[in-house]
């Protein structure tokens, strides 16, 4: 079941049946309301869904109604895992794994191989992809998806700003962008503050983080 935190932002597992008049619903409050649904793929211990988590927290402190949870099983390291995220100018009413996203996030580019990443994407929205390869390889493991790819190098990015591989988090940033969730500057003020809560006494920590995000917004392409 979900958990619900301060009236609009739920997190945490939430697993009911998608019968048609849940699907109508989804319909309509992504026509109406401006639902925005993403779908991650990582594989256990690269924080897939932590950055879901994340997301969906400081979507919540610019006032949006949020969720934010992973997809039940075992998590494992090194093992596929799927997480979601919806975010809304009002108040969600479906309560479902996300089966069409608009967006989808691929944390480890191996899983293109494995899992079918574009299952349900809608042609007009988008699939962002951590790799060092071109769009033009991407493409060829992508099942004839014909909407918009990005691609960003998080292991270039995570390197460069903090110095260990953390692909959560320049991964993160270019969702956002991508996206259009929110203002580059709204989105950095807000995890700036979320850093300083977390990582209190770490100012290298929180200056690593801060670097990797505003690079992935530039590394994002």
């Amino acid at each position: 079941m979900s958990k619900q935190r301060s009236g609009h932002r739920a997190y945490g597992y939430c697993e009911y049946p998608l019968d048609w008049k849940a699907k109508q619903q989804t319909r309509k409050d992504k026509t109406m309301h401006n639902l925005t649904e993403i779908r991650w793929h990582g594989r256990g211990g690269q924080g897939a869904k932590t950055a879901a988590l994340l997301l969906a927290d400081v979507a919540f402190q610019t006032g949006k109604y949020v969720q934010g949870f992973p997809e039940y099983g075992p998590e494992r390291m090194g093992a596929p895992i799927t997480a979601y995220n919806r975010i809304s100018d009002t108040k969600i009413r479906v309560h479902s794994n996300i089966y069409d996203p608009q967006y989808v996030v691929v944390v480890d580019e191996s899983l293109l191989e494995t899992v079918d990443v574009t299952r349900g994407l809608k042609k007009d929205g988008a699939i962002l992809v951590n790799t060092q390869r071109t769009k033009e390889e991407i493409l060829l493991h992508l099942k004839g998806y014909e909407g918009q790819v990005f691609i960003i190098d998080a292991k270039k990015v995570s390197m460069e700003a903090m110095g260990k591989y953390f692909p959560n988090t320049p991964m993160l940033a270019a969702i956002v962008k991508v996206a259009g969730i929110m203002e580059e500057e709204t989105f950095l003020r807000e995890m700036e503050a979320s850093f300083h809560h977390k990582f209190a006494g770490k100012p290298e920590v929180i200056a690593g983080n801060m670097k990797a995000l505003k690079m992935a917004f530039q590394e994002v392409r």
